[in-house]
């Protein structure tokens, strides 16, 4: 099939977000594409329609070309759990847990085969393939047992950019550095650079790109200047890269930065949100007086919560409730708002564990070998009745509740989640839920009217709407800064 690859000099070096750009940009010229990453470490993560898990990053991209997220786009997803080892997911469903050598000594071949059979039933329904890498292409020590870079573009004969953050410095070295240690067929491969990230004065540059294309012989097909749109991060160090935004919101949400944080793109629509400060919160720092906090997902969720123990934050997060505070817990989150937590199996780890959580709400969860993922559309009972409610599940825990004690179910399906009789702690397994924009608006008006401030309009499009503004905004900008000849597939 025709493809275009998306390779880079480094991680973050903006591949997602250019094979994003790619796919909104080829699709508006009517081409019928779709994305592709063959395998993928994040723990951002997203349901597709069938019940499978891939990355939120291949989501966002099939977003972006028009299309519904399916498995085949990411057949491989790798969850890291903290100890050493992953999650393995291998066509949008769980198949065990291993150590990096148990991963190429056990699921290579198997991880292989599903990545063609996925370009396979590509080709037979799209025009057009952008695959996206991973990481570096010339990591030496790796290269034979790659399985999302080179090996996938010489599969494909693709055409293949390389990509390069020039706002970290050394960008020439890394571009040279880079090619020089593919073999001659992969280096034949690469049919154009761009430049990413670039801040000042286009004409200071040129001498670089002239040398650059002299040196290498290859175009320079892009330059794309810094990009000041918010695109959904692929992982929690981007969490550390993001600029401090100097807003003066009406109120602001703390978000605990857990070690294990998964999913935190949940939160990209309260970032989206002129009246809210959005700040993340090690479990180190002080966790001040916000006005509201978030506790998020996690792959870990008693070794987070042991974090939160030994650091003294969870400590603060109780304090902070009894002195009136609100408190939103999230998947992970949500099982460590209840009293207890126990995985018999070791699941999470290594050895079996059992904890006593926060406590705040009559919860026990239990971590199970079955993991539940699914997409859900549910109607709320809080903060507002009757409001369409569209999510998705990832869980390995089973939470039940013990009592009562004037709690109320947040929606019409009880086992989704709570909300305390002071309606100050709640809790859900839903992810997504503030994709849904009226709920969003409902519940940040409850913090604003303790505040003394006017409701916000509840009568709002979901993210998704503002979602397709920043995808097209996105293109916008890569496409008039980019050359697509010398890559486009005839």
């Amino acid at each position: 099939m025709k493809a275009i690859m998306v390779v880079g000099t480094t991680s973050h070096a903006g591949k997602s977000l250019l094979t994003a750009a790619l796919c909104r940009i080829l699709s508006r010229r009517g081409w019928r594409l779709a994305p592709f990453k063959g395998q993928n470490m994040a723990l951002n993560a997203y349901v597709t329609a069938n019940g499978g898990e891939i990355g939120h990053a291949q989501a966002v991209q099939a977003w972006a070309a028009g299309i519904n997220p399916a498995v085949e786009m990411n057949p491989i997803l790798l969850k890291p759990q903290g100890d050493m080892t992953s999650q393995v997911i291998i066509k949008g469903k769980p198949v065990g847990r291993a150590t990096a050598l148990e991963y190429y000594e056990q699921y290579f071949q198997p991880g292989w085969q599903a990545i063609t059979e996925s370009l396979q039933a590509l080709s037979a329904e799209y025009d057009l393939v952008i695959c996206e890498g991973a990481g570096s292409p010339a990591e030496i020590n790796l290269k034979h047992r790659d399985l999302t870079n080179m090996r996938v573009a010489r599969h494909l004969k693709a055409n293949t950019i390389l990509v390069v953050d020039i706002d970290r410095g050394g960008a020439f070295a890394h571009i040279v550095g880079t090619l020089q240690l593919l073999d001659p067929e992969e280096r034949a491969l690469i049919k154009g650079i761009v430049i990413n990230k670039f801040r000042g004065q286009r004409s200071l540059l040129q001498s670089g790109v002239e040398w650059v294309e002299k040196y290498t012989g290859i175009p320079v097909i892009g330059v794309i200047p810094w990009i000041e749109q918010d695109f959904p991060a692929e992982d929690s160090l981007d969490l550390f890269e993001r600029p401090t935004k100097k807003t003066k919101g009406d109120i602001t949400i703390a978000v605990i930065r857990l070690p294990r944080i998964s999913n935190f793109t949940d939160f990209d629509p309260l970032d989206a949100e002129p009246s809210v400060n959005l700040k993340y919160v090690s479990p180190k720092q002080d966790l001040g007086h916000p006005d509201a906090v978030i506790i998020p997902g996690t792959k870990a969720t008693i070794a987070d919560y042991t974090i939160l123990q030994q650091t003294g934050m969870a400590g603060a997060i109780k304090e902070y409730v009894a002195s009136g505070g609100t408190v939103l817990g999230i998947c992970g989150g949500y099982q460590m708002l209840g009293k207890i937590i126990a995985d018999p199996e070791g699941l999470e780890g290594n050895d079996s564990q059992r904890c006593e959580a926060l406590g705040l709400l009559p919860l026990t969860t239990l971590i199970t070998p079955q993991k539940v993922v699914r997409q859900r559309q549910v109607t709320s009972n809080y903060p507002q009745v009757g409001l369409p409610i569209f999510g998705y599940e990832i869980h390995q825990g089973r939470s039940r509740q013990l009592e009562s004690q004037g709690t109320k179910p947040l929606f019409d399906d009880p086992y989704l989640g709570m909300v305390d009789a002071t309606e100050s702690v709640l809790g859900t397994y839903l992810h997504g839920i503030f994709d849904n924009g009226p709920w969003r608006r409902a519940w940040l008006n409850l913090l604003r009217q303790q505040r003394g401030l006017h409701s916000l309009p509840t009568g709002i499009s979901n993210y998704r709407e503002q979602r397709e503004a920043v995808l097209d905004a996105i293109a916008d900008i890569v496409e008039a800064n980019l050359d697509l000849k010398p890559i486009l597939p005839t």
